[in-house]
């Protein structure tokens, strides 16, 4: 029998809570790291607090960037002078923010997928060695949830090929023209090539803090629900990270979760979980280890126990 994928787990959603997740999972992430984390539309409300992210790079990170890519609708980030001036209204001035597609394109083989036999990154991207995916776990209008497999599936595929390749048909404009499902397949196999180009050296991070149903790159405040906060969890299994969150979102009571598990499943976000099992993205069957309390093994029903109601903080 396999050994179960390690899922670390805290409850302290401060800086210091994250980073006792990020050294349980930073083993393999040596030579020049990409940290890809999600910048936020302007004064966008529910990123990761740039105060935790900033002390991570000084205590751990050094000369690590921050990595984004142009987006594929017209909005805040859509070129990179827009992007970069987005940047600096968020506050992402304390590291160097690498545009990967402000000097052009590269192709990624995509293993074993069947929308895909490539896909198109940004060209920066092939300079790192390693990938950090730093990720605000929430609701999103197209994919049900956005985790570690959306930030890298469609934060790393550059802003006019990649992004427009999984969003819609071959010859059309039309954002809504791929079923829920496919478009949760095309997804995934995005993720795929990114994470096959790293290999080992990549880990995971979703923080599980005001969780809304949908994303700030929809142009809205996407204000929290009732959606408690829960903590953040690392891992060095990408589909054991989702997969992990997802489960703690239904551990909850109803009443806590019953917006964000709707925006799950009527967007069928539950097939990114399946379709990266099906191309061997990692594992379902995961231990979670509670860091909290002395490395305990957990179920995510302990991770929520005493959760409460979210109160804006």
């Amino acid at each position: 029998m396999s050994e179960k994928s390690k899922v670390y787990f805290t409850r302290d959603l401060s800086a210091e809570g994250l980073l006792k997740i990020y050294d349980r999972v930073s083993e393999n992430l040596t030579g020049r790291l990409a940290v890809k984390l999600h910048t936020g539309e302007k004064n966008g409300p529910n990123i990761i607090p740039r105060e935790w992210v900033k002390e991570l790079f000084d205590k751990r990170l050094g000369d690590a960037s921050i990595v984004e890519t142009n987006t594929y609708y017209e909005g805040d980030r859509y070129t990179t002078e827009q992007h970069r001036e987005t940047l600096k209204v968020n506050g992402w001035t304390f590291a160097p923010v690498d545009i990967m597609d402000e000097s052009g394109t590269a192709e990624l083989p995509v293993k074993g997928g069947k929308w895909f036999d490539k896909m198109t990154v940004g060209k920066n991207m092939l300079g790192y060695d390693s990938l950090l995916a730093l990720t605000h776990f929430k609701g999103h209008m197209m994919g049900g949830f956005g985790g570690s497999n959306k930030n890298i599936g469609i934060g790393c595929a550059d802003g006019r090929i990649g992004k427009k390749a999984i969003h819609t048909r071959e010859g059309s404009d039309d954002m809504w023209s791929i079923a829920q499902e496919e478009l949760m397949e095309r997804i995934s196999e995005s993720t795929k090539a990114t994470v096959d180009f790293f290999g080992k050296n990549v880990s995971y991070i979703n923080v599980m803090r005001n969780m809304s149903v949908s994303c700030d790159c929809e142009g809205v405040e996407a204000m929290p629900v009732v959606t408690p906060n829960v903590g953040i969890i690392g891992s060095l299994d990408i589909l054991a990270t989702d997969k992990c969150s997802v489960d703690i979102i239904y551990a909850m009571k109803e009443e806590h979760h019953h917006d964000l598990v709707e925006r799950m499943e009527t967007r069928k976000g539950l097939r990114q979980l399946s379709y990266m099992k099906e191309l061997g993205m990692g594992s379902d069957d995961y231990v979670i280890i509670d860091i909290d309390n002395g490395d305990k093994e957990i179920s995510p029903a302990d991770a929520v126990r005493d959760v409460v109601p979210f109160e804006g903080n």
